[in-house]
C-alpha cells in the first residue's frame, strides 16, 4: 500500500490533468501519481526520463535498467522493465541470466556495459581506469554518458518507488 496518497486524474489540478492526458496518454502509473504532488517535478522528471539512454540500443537500455533494479531489489521498477523488455525481444532465459548476473549469453558490448553498471551500482567509488577503458572499447562518449545517466536514473527510481510503497498497476510476473 502506498505510503503517500496517489493523485488520480479526477482530483488532479489542471496542470497535472494536462500531463496525464497529453504526455501519459491518459494512463499515469503510480509513480506519476505520486510525483503529481509536485507538478513541476513530474513534468521535468518525465522529460528527463524520456531523454536518458537515447543513444543506446533499446535492448541494451532495458538490460541496464533491469540489472540495476535487480541489484537494488526494486520490485516496482523490475516489473515495469520486465514488461518493456519483452517488446525488445528479451526472453525468459535472458531475464533469468540477468537476475543472477550471468552475462555470458549476451554479446561483448552488452557484457561490457552490464559488468560496468554492476560495479557502478554496487561500488561506484571503486571504478578504475581499467574499468573505464574497457567501456571505451565498446562505446562512444555520448553512449558512455548515457550508460552512466541510465544507471543513475534506475538507481533514483529504485529509491522512490518501492520505499514509497507504490503498488504495481498489473499482476506481478515471476522471474
Amino acid at each position: 500500500m502506498a505510503r503517500i496518497s496517489l493523485i488520480n486524474a479526477e482530483e488532479a489540478n489542471p496542470e497535472v490533468k494536462e500531463i496525464y492526458e497529453k504526455t501519459l496518454r491518459g494512463k499515469p502509473g503510480n509513480v506519476q501519481k505520486a510525483l503529481a504532488h509536485r507538478p513541476d517535478l513530474l513534468k521535468n522528471f518525465l522529460s528527463f526520463y524520456a531523454s536518458v539512454g537515447r543513444s543506446l540500443d533499446r535492448k541494451l537500455y532495458e538490460l541496464i535498467y533491469l540489472r540495476v533494479s535487480l541489484i537494488n531489489g526494486c520490485r516496482y521498477c523490475t516489473q515495469h522493465h520486465v514488461a518493456s523488455s519483452k517488446r525488445v525481444g528479451l526472453t525468459a532465459e535472458d531475464l533469468a541470466a540477468l537476475k543472477v548476473g550471468n552475462y555470458s549469453r549476451f554479446g561483448a558490448k552488452e557484457q561490457s556495459a552490464l559488468t560496468y553498471v554492476e560495479k557502478l551500482t554496487r561500488a561506484p567509488h571503486e571504478i578504475t581506469e581499467a574499468d573505464f577503458d574497457e567501456l571505451k572499447k565498446n562505446f562512444s562518449e555520448p553512449e558512455i554518458v548515457d550508460i552512466h545517466m541510465l544507471a543513475g536514473l534506475a538507481n533514483l527510481t529504485n529509491r522512490v518507488t518501492d520505499p514509497l510503497g507504490l503498488e504495481l498497476e498489473f499482476p506481478e510476473e515471476k522471474l
